[in-house]
């Protein structure tokens, strides 16, 4: 009978947790997600501004900067990130990043729309527990410009891209396609 008081105690928890965990993805995401569209819109203007190649610098400070911008006003952890990385350095997935990322892409590949892919768990780190968000980041017309197959992309864009990111990973996507995530550890 001892087993089973633990494994009763938990099962009566599990609907509190489920309430908890779906209260703790709408803040999060209500804070984080906003961000997304001044991306875009930076991305937009620089575009129609400078150009494809002009515009390089929006993806590589600009976004940041507004991510960061978010890390500041939260103080949690937040982070663009993909399997075909542009920047090693501050888009390549932890563990649990790379198997969500690869379950978003199978789920988009059964029929599921990429820009509703999102996953949030309660995970413990370094023995403490923090909400993992991710929200997939689909590829969408602008981004086409420099991550679209890299046979269409113009030489002089290349030769920009390859002294920005010289260990690019980041093109050969189609619209639509997962282009990468929005990710979030929340300390709780």
């Amino acid at each position: 009978m001892k087993k089973l008081l633990p494994l009763s105690l938990l099962l009566a928890a599990l609907p509190a947790l489920a309430q908890d965990i779906a209260a703790l993805t709408a803040e999060t995401k209500k804070a984080v997600l906003p961000v997304v569209p001044k991306v875009v819109n930076a991305m937009q203007e620089a575009v129609a501004d400078k150009g494809v190649a002009g515009a390089i610098p929006v993806c590589k400070e600009q976004a940041p900067e507004l991510i960061a911008q978010k890390r500041k006003e939260t103080g949690w952890d937040i982070r663009r990130v993909s399997l075909k990385s542009r920047n090693a350095e501050r888009g390549t997935p932890d563990l649990w990043e790379a198997r969500v990322l690869a379950d978003f892409n199978i789920r988009a590949a059964h029929g599921e729309k990429p820009e509703t892919l999102e996953k949030s768990e309660i995970v413990t780190l370094d023995g403490k527990p923090v909400l993992r968000y991710m929200k997939a980041l689909p590829t969408g017309d602008v981004c086409l410009k420099c991550h679209g197959p890299a046979e269409s992309l113009d030489a002089g864009l290349k030769a920009k891209l390859a002294e920005s990111y010289p260990h690019d990973q980041a093109t050969g996507y189609t619209k639509g396609q997962i282009r990468g995530a929005l990710t979030v550890k929340r300390p709780l």
